[in-house]
């Protein structure tokens, strides 16, 4: 197969895992409110928590993590095969997290991305997801919110992709670059939050939130 038509497919197939929703799904099957309709509005985890069931929205962050990282993991893997270089891969873990973000699914709607990106880097480098994720778990805990947690590892993600690993900084950029993109759209999806949050009105973790109106 041509290597751009190849690259061209495997954009368009991490686009579409990434369009699945997760959060729709698992609410669905557990007979729950569509989390689209209280709380933050977000089809993701954090809102499926809301309703109070764990397992949901457990599986909701499995699941959204998942296709983060089989997409690029797949990239990576038959990346040879297919002759994707590496602005291809970057390029695939960019459509999988848009995917979740502007969910085709969803009339181009989505969720915020950090299970997914989560997922990315679990494909690109384990450590460096293993440390974003401690990121999250420790603002998350101590401050209880989800949403600073997440700013602030995405803030953090990229430095500890260029600190851990010169190699890779100085041999694939790309992905560096990439890195830096999902974190600074992510910290964009967070804007209502960050506002929340200066006005001293963000829901916590295990505060269940009103009906969305």
């Amino acid at each position: 197969m041509n290597s751009i038509l190849a690259s061209i497919l495997a954009i368009i197939l991490a686009y579409l895992a990434g369009s699945v929703p997760f959060a729709i799904i698992t609410s669905k099957l557990f007979g729950l409110k569509d989390p689209r309709t209280f709380g933050s509005g977000n089809p993701g985890a954090t809102n499926v928590l809301r309703t109070g069931n764990k397992l949901a929205a457990a599986l909701t962050l499995v699941g959204d993590a998942f296709k983060g990282w089989l997409a690029v993991y797949l990239a990576i893997k038959f990346a040879p095969e297919l002759g994707l270089t590496v602005t291809g891969i970057a390029l695939v873990a960019l459509a999988v997290f848009l995917g979740h973000l502007y969910s085709i699914f969803l009339k181009f709607k989505g969720g915020k991305g950090v299970a997914t990106a989560i997922g990315i880097l679990l494909a690109i480098q384990p450590w460096l997801a293993l440390a974003t994720l401690a990121t999250w778990l420790i603002i998350a805990v101590f401050f209880r919110y989800s949403s600073l947690a997440a700013i602030i590892a995405a803030i953090f993600a990229p430095f500890y992709y260029y600190a851990g690993d010169q190699i890779a900084w100085h041999e694939l950029p790309e992905i560096f670059w990439v890195i830096c993109i999902i974190s600074l759209i992510l910290i964009y999806k967070h804007k209502k939050n960050i506002a929340n949050l200066l006005a001293g009105t963000e829901t916590r973790l295990g505060q269940k939130n009103k009906q969305k109106t």
